[in-house]
């Protein structure tokens, strides 16, 4: 089966296998779905350009024809007043129906795919708050033994970093843009008791995990990515290094087009040690593409 997530920066496509539970082959670019969503409202055509050419480069790469495919699309869409037309453009340009998914469901997803990640790598947490930081919005997921709590919010990399520009207006305003995380937060552990492990997914996570094993956005290798630790000191070591890199050297290690944004993304990472109480933070790479698939291939055998 295909699964395709369409995120406010980048899409996502995974072939997977559903009787050997694996993955075939994965595609990924960044198309910047959010960009001038924070000023207009809307998806602008040269966003949807990107996200049709990427998806139909995916489908040169990746045979869509045998398989079953499901998309799903998350914050930008969500919000932008334009979706419909959008989502009909891209149907009728590329044969693909999104799905828009609600910040629950996406949790719900996410959740799904890093559990099964976790028990692959044999990790042990009876309770662990998991955070999805995404394009458009970030979403809080505390998973106890039996019960998940969880919250999205309007609070992402594409729409942080093109409302206030600078990395210093971003990092002067993160507390106050991030004041109803921290208040979901504290309800939470009132309520549940703190988790005991913290738990990070989505691209900001990943691309600073790489920088400490030496990868760049070439040489990029997930399975290795899967379980690595991270503390909360070694985010301003990674952004220092980025930052002195000149621009060229920039792109190479975390991608084209994506600097500004990790930069941003980085931030708001910080944020989320401080306010929920960790110092040290597991990094795993698969999210709700692969969350998709699971439940898709689950679906079809029942």
């Amino acid at each position: 089966m295909i699964a395709i997530d369409l995120g406010s920066n980048t899409l996502r496509v995974l072939e997977y296998d559903c009787t050997a539970g694996t993955q075939i082959s994965e595609y990924e670019k960044v198309v910047k779905t959010a960009d001038g969503l924070a000023q207009y409202g809307t998806i602008n055509s040269e966003a949807l350009e990107r996200v049709i050419s990427a998806i139909l480069e995916a489908q040169e790469q990746i045979d869509f024809s045998s398989s079953v495919v499901r998309a799903v699309t998350t914050e930008a869409v969500r919000r932008a007043v334009n979706s419909d037309e959008v989502l009909s453009q891209i149907k009728k340009e590329t044969g693909v129906n999104f799905q828009i998914i609600s910040g629950e469901e996406e949790a719900r997803l996410t959740l799904l795919a890093v559990k099964h990640r976790l028990s692959a790598l044999q990790y042990a947490s009876d309770s662990f708050v998991l955070i999805d930081i995404g394009g458009g919005s970030t979403e809080l997921i505390f998973h106890y033994e039996n019960e998940t709590v969880s919250k999205s919010f309007p609070v992402g990399i594409v729409t942080i970093a093109q409302t206030h520009e600078t990395l210093e207006n971003i990092e002067k305003i993160l507390p106050e843009e991030m004041a109803e995380m921290q208040m979901f937060c504290d309800q939470v552990y009132e309520k549940k008791g703190k988790v005991n492990a913290f738990v990070a997914t989505a691209g900001t996570p990943t691309t600073v995990a790489a920088m400490k094993l030496g990868q760049n956005y070439e040489t990029y290798d997930a399975s290795k990515i899967n379980g690595t630790s991270l503390e909360s000191g070694e985010l301003d070591i990674y952004l220092k290094k980025l930052l002195s890199m000149p621009f060229e050297k920039r792109e190479i290690s975390v991608g084209t087009g994506r600097s500004d944004l990790i930069a941003a993304g980085i931030l708001i990472y910080k944020q989320l040690f401080s306010l929920l109480a960790f110092e040290s933070c597991v990094v795993i790479d698969d999210g709700l593409r692969e969350g998709v698939a699971i439940e898709a291939c689950s679906n079809q055998t029942h």
